[in-house]
């Protein structure tokens, strides 16, 4: 895959095991975090660019390697089955006020949607990122296994899952809070959890998220 999408863009991929040629304006290292702890000791970029594109990393790996480095953070779950590629957040940070500079003018000619940002905010908005994504596709499998398990399709709460989401572009998730949990329907959120009596899990899931929703 890393060859077929250098051969694309008109670069060069190689393994941490081969050597980068020297030429290039700069070395993006897109590995995951463990990863990159392993591979950067196998190249010497003295005085050459290199970031990383990983949102839990602080910038300050790359420091014994060169003296212009920085994090160019795509703040989106990407797949290599994907037909098209999404919109694509970018979060740049830099070693100096030029190296930032100058991921910024880059991340701007692939997306719009491009911000200066330090380790300790992109940490946290990864933490954010988890919840959002990570969890939220976490409900959806364990609900997909529940409605296998009660014969029901998973694919008729699809067309639920989409408008659910859009509604978040315009307005904040609060102001479009529904369900039994919100009304504080005790007898609707009864009945759903004496059926998830057989499913303890998943009910004490609800539960919480019931309680969490409840009460702010």
């Amino acid at each position: 895959p890393a060859q077929r999408l250098a051969a694309e863009v008109g670069a060069e991929a190689i393994d941490y095991q081969g050597k980068p040629n020297l030429d290039a304006d700069m070395f993006i290292i897109a590995v995951s975090d463990h990863a990159l702890q392993e591979c950067l000791p196998h190249f010497n970029l003295d005085h050459k660019l290199v970031v990383h594109t990983a949102g839990s990393v602080s910038r300050d790996v790359l420091k014994p390697f060169s003296p212009f480095y920085g994090v160019l953070y795509p703040l989106q779950s990407l797949r290599k089955e994907m037909q098209e590629i999404p919109e694509i957040p970018f979060l740049v940070d830099g070693s100096d006020e030029a190296v930032t500079k100058y991921l910024e003018d880059f991340a701007r000619s692939l997306s719009p949607m491009v911000a200066r940002m330090g380790d300790d905010d992109r940490i946290r908005l990864h933490t954010a990122a988890v919840i959002v994504s990570n969890f939220t596709n976490h409900l959806y499998a364990i609900t997909e296994d529940f409605c296998r398990h009660e014969h029901l399709s998973f694919d008729l709460l699809k067309p639920l899952i989409l408008e659910t989401a859009s509604r978040i572009r315009h307005v904040s998730p609060a102001e479009v809070q529904t369900g039994p949990a919100v009304r504080k329907d005790i007898q609707t959120l009864d009945k759903h959890l004496r059926i998830l009596t057989a499913y303890p899990k998943l009910r004490t899931t609800y539960l919480r998220l019931t309680d969490s929703i409840m009460n702010p």
